[in-house]
């Protein structure tokens, strides 16, 4: 490995923005709390939760803007170093307002426009980074003015430096992506494709990607060349729900490093994202968690008590 650092990528970094309002209104002005502010996007939920288990990470991506500035300065006060290139477009803000009466609601504003210039040096930011990378991590939507096959061009440029990449996309991303040797590509069966988990994983695997990693509602299924396993949490008296999709992706990380088996690496994903939780008081500081955001990623820090309990409820086996 060329370095010692997972270098997180995140091309459309978002700023939430949390308001909770003390009353229910019908009309009219509704007084609500001072903003809370926290940096979000796939590749920064996995930074964070890399570093919650010790791991030196480096987020990196596109920030532009206040926007941006805040999230530079939300990931240093979490002790997340940024390597972010900016842009002279604004990064997106997602607002999410609570109340006494009704759930969340959230408003997604579009990410800044990428110039040419921008992207090149980008592309010129990433190529250095990777010289210390012990992995990359290629993850979330990409904003306006990037080509679709972005992805795959980063994926060969980290096989060019010798640094395994662990690429989460879907669609059109993910087509022009998967031919250029991911050595991980963590997909979503409802997003990705057609047909069984299984399935998307094989077809993935015959167009290039190392071994794949699909979540089937609260199932997850890996294929590898090595053999196909199916993993499930099952902790009793509770539903099963879908794992977060961050979470699942910073999970699988430290395994793919590490050589883990299969097995262990589903434990540690699984378990990670049940045990993955909001920070205290949210987005808005209003002491109910941010719970998931808008892409379904989950919490962005580790209960390590809760961790550790469910890595037994966690169920693998070869699918039947």
């Amino acid at each position: 490995m060329a370095g010692d650092v997972i270098v997180t990528v995140t091309l459309n970094a978002a700023l939430h923005v949390g308001y909770a309002a003390a009353a229910a209104a019908a009309a009219g002005v509704v007084p609500v709390s001072r903003p809370g502010y926290r940096a979000g996007g796939r590749g920064v939920t996995v930074a964070r939760l890399l570093r919650s288990f010790g791991h030196d990470v480096l987020a990196a991506g596109l920030a532009g803007g206040s926007s941006g500035e805040l999230i530079r300065e939300d990931l240093a006060r979490s002790g997340v170093p940024t390597a972010f290139t900016p842009t002279r477009g604004e990064s997106r803000r997602i607002y999410r307002f609570t109340g006494p009466s009704r759930g969340p609601l959230r408003f997604a504003e579009p990410g800044p426009y990428i110039t040419t210039e921008e992207l090149g040096r980008f592309a010129a930011d990433y190529r250095r980074l990777l010289a210390d990378a012990a992995a990359v991590v290629l993850c979330g939507s990409l904003p306006d003015g990037l080509p679709p096959d972005i992805y795959g061009t980063l994926v060969t440029y980290a096989a060019e430096a010798g640094v395994p990449a662990i690429l989460d996309a879907g669609g059109e991303e993910l087509g022009h992506a998967v031919g250029h040797g991911p050595d991980l590509v963590v997909a979503e069966q409802g997003r990705a494709g057609a047909g069984t988990g299984a399935d998307l994983g094989a077809a993935l695997i015959r167009l290039g990607a190392g071994a794949v990693a699909v979540a089937c509602g609260d199932l997850v299924r890996a294929v590898t060349p090595a053999g196909r396993w199916t993993a499930r949490l099952a902790v009793p008296g509770t539903a099963a729900r879908r794992p977060a999709r961050g979470a699942l992706v910073a999970g699988l990380v430290p395994g793919q490093l590490l050589g883990w088996s299969w097995p262990d690496r589903l434990r540690h994903a699984l378990a990670l994202a049940a045990g993955s939780v909001a920070p205290p008081g949210g987005e808005g500081g209003d002491g109910r968690g941010a719970g998931q955001d808008s892409q379904g990623d989950g919490g962005d820090r580790v209960d390590l008590a809760a961790y550790e309990r469910l890595l037994d409820a966690v169920t693998v086996e070869p699918p039947g």
